[in-house]
C-alpha cells in the first residue's frame, strides 16, 4: 500500500499540499503572534491590560464598520441639502436623547461594579443584534433606521464609561495609567485604520454587508469580554465621586491626631443644627484640588471642538472641496491629518507619561486655539488640513494628561468612578459640538472663527487655573 501511495504521488502531493497551506497560514499566524507579544509586553499579559487593548480594538473595529454604513446611508447617498436635513435628523433622534441618558449612564454603571465584564459583554451582544436590524432598513434610509443607531451610540459609550473604569484595576507593576490609556487607545486607532478600508470594500458589494462585518466583530468582542480577568469585577475599596460638591458638603476634613482610634481614617460631615451630625459624604473631585476639574473644562473645548469639526467639515468639504480635489479626497485628507494627529497624540502622551500634566493641557490648547486663528484667518487647504491634525493631536493628548492628573490627584477608592462621570461629561460636550456644527452656514472662515471661539472658551476657563496648579504643585502624591 505504501507502494501505491508512493506509484501515484499521493504522499508528496499532501506534502506539498501541506507546505502550501503552512505558507499561506504564515502571514496571518505571523502578524497574529506579533500582535500578541506587543499587547502583552511588559507586564501586560500578567495582569490582564493585553485583554483589554485587544478587546478595545475590537470594539473600534466594529463601531467604524456601523459608521461605514450610516455614513453612506445618511450623508453620501442623497443630494447635499437633503443629506444636511438627515444629518440633522439623525442627531435630533439619537443626540437629543443621548443627552439625557449620558448623566444617567455614569451613576448607573456605578451600581454594576461587580458585573463590569459582563457590562462590557453585553454592549458589544447589543451592538451586534443592532448592526443587523439595521441592516434591513440601511438601503432605504427610513425612520425605523435612527432608533437602533441611538442603541449603538448608547452602547458605544457606555462600553467607553466601563472600559476607562476598568483600566485602573489591570494596570503591570511600574506602569502608569497614562501609559496604559495611550496603549489601549492606539490599539482601537490602528484597528480603526484597518477595518475602515474593509467596511468601504463591503460596502461596495451592498450596503447591509458592512453591519454583517459589523455583527460577526461584536460577537468575538462579546466572548472577549468575559475573558478579561475576575479582578476586574472587583469593587473593593471603591467609592462613587461627584463632579460637583456643594459647598455645603465641602468640609474640611480632620488632621490625622483628630481622628478617634479605630475609625480607620474615615470622618463624616459637619455637625448640622442641634447637634445633629450629618451622614459621610462621598469626596467629590473638587475635594482633591482644582487640577482635574481645569483638566475636565480643557478637555471639554477639545471634545467639542471634535464634534464640530467632524459634521461641519463633513457639509463644508462636500459643498466646496479643498482646491483642486473632488469632495471624497477633500474628506479622505482632512481625515487622515485627523487620524494621523491623533495617533502621534497619543505615542506622543505614553513617551511623557506622566510628566506635568497640568502644563501639557495648557499648552495644548494654546497650540489648537492659534492654529483654529490662523485658519479663520487665512483659510486654505493646507489649514484646514493642519487644524484637524492638530486638534486630533492635541484632544488625545489632553485626555492621556487628564487620565493622569486623576491618577494622582483622585483617591483610589473614587478614583474608578471618577473616570467614569469625566467620560459621561465629555461625551456631552462632543454632542454639542457636532450640534452647533450642523447649524452654522458652510462659511470657510466663519467656521473656522467658531472653532476658534470654542477653544478660546475653554481655555479662558481653564489655563489659568492649570497654570496656577502646575506652580503650586500637587498636594497628592504621584501614582505610578
Amino acid at each position: 500500500m505504501a507502494a501505491a501511495r508512493s506509484s501515484d504521488g499521493s504522499g508528496p502531493l499532501r506534502r506539498a499540499g501541506r507546505a502550501m497551506a503552512r505558507a499561506l497560514r504564515a502571514p496571518f499566524t505571523g502578524a497574529a503572534r506579533g500582535i500578541r507579544k506587543a499587547t502583552h509586553a511588559h507586564g501586560a499579559g500578567e495582569s490582564g491590560l493585553g485583554k483589554l487593548i485587544e478587546l478595545h480594538a475590537v470594539n473600534g473595529a466594529g463601531d467604524v464598520m456601523i459608521t461605514v454604513a450610516l455614513a453612506s446611508t445618511v450623508f453620501f447617498s442623497v443630494p447635499t441639502d437633503e443629506a444636511r436635513g438627515r444629518v440633522a435628523l439623525y442627531l435630533a433622534v439619537t443626540m437629543a436623547p443621548f443627552t439625557l441618558l449620558a448623566p444617567v449612564v455614569g451613576p448607573l454603571l456605578d451600581r454594576l461594579p461587580h458585573g463590569r465584564r459582563a457590562a462590557m459583554a453585553g454592549a458589544m451582544f447589543a451592538r451586534a443584534v443592532l448592526a443587523i436590524t439595521m441592516s434591513g432598513a440601511v438601503a432605504t434610509g427610513g425612520l425605523e433606521l435612527y432608533p437602533a443607531a441611538l442603541g449603538v451610540l448608547v452602547c458605544s459609550k457606555a462600553y467607553g464609561v466601563v472600559r476607562s473604569a476598568v483600566v485602573p484595576r489591570l494596570l503591570p507593576p511600574r506602569f502608569s495609567l497614562v501609559k496604559a490609556n495611550s496603549r489601549v487607545t492606539l490599539a482601537g486607532l490602528l484597528a480603526t485604520g484597518v477595518a475602515a478600508p474593509i467596511g468601504a470594500g463591503l460596502q461596495s458589494i451592498g450596503s447591509p454587508w458592512p453591519l454583517y462585518g459589523a455583527c460577526v466583530i461584536f460577537l468575538c468582542g462579546t466572548v472577549l469580554a468575559f475573558t478579561l480577568p475576575p479582578k476586574v469585577d472587583s469593587a473593593k475599596g471603591e467609592r462613587k465621586a461627584r463632579l460637583v460638591v456643594p459647598h455645603e458638603e465641602a468640609v474640611r476634613p480632620p488632621a490625622p491626631a483628630e481622628v478617634p482610634k479605630g475609625s480607620k481614617g474615615r470622618w463624616s460631615g459637619s455637625t448640622r443644627a442641634g447637634g445633629r451630625k450629618g451622614r459621610e459624604k462621598p469626596p467629590g473631585l473638587r475635594s482633591v484640588g482644582p487640577s482635574v476639574l481645569h483638566g475636565l473644562q480643557a478637555n471639554a473645548a477639545h471634545r467639542a471642538l471634535s464634534g464640530f469639526l467632524i459634521f461641519y467639515l463633513a457639509f463644508l468639504l462636500r459643498e466646496h472641496p479643498l482646491a483642486g480635489q473632488s469632495a471624497a479626497v477633500s474628506l479622505g485628507i482632512v481625515g487622515v491629518a485627523a487620524g494621523a494627529g491623533n495617533a502621534f497624540g497619543t505615542a506622543v502622551g505614553s513617551w511623557l507619561r506622566a510628566r506635568g500634566p497640568e502644563l501639557i493641557v495648557a499648552t495644548v490648547l494654546g497650540l489648537a486655539l492659534g492654529v483654529a486663528v490662523l485658519a479663520a484667518i487665512f483659510f486654505s487647504t493646507v489649514m484646514v488640513a493642519a487644524l484637524a491634525a492638530v486638534a486630533g493631536f492635541t484632544q488625545a493628548l489632553s485626555k492621556l494628561s487628564l487620565d493622569a492628573m486623576i491618577q494622582r490627584d483622585v483617591p483610589e477608592e473614587v478614583r474608578t468612578s471618577a473616570f467614569a462621570r469625566s467620560e459621561t461629561l465629555l461625551q456631552m460636550s462632543w454632542v454639542v459640538g457636532g450640534a452647533i456644527g450642523i447649524a452654522l452656514p458652510l462659511n470657510g472662515a466663519l467656521g473656522m472663527s467658531v472653532a476658534a471661539g470654542i477653544l478660546a472658551l475653554g481655555a479662558g476657563a481653564s489655563v489659568r487655573g492649570l497654570l496656577g496648579a502646575a506652580r503650586r504643585g500637587s498636594p497628592h502624591p504621584r501614582v505610578a
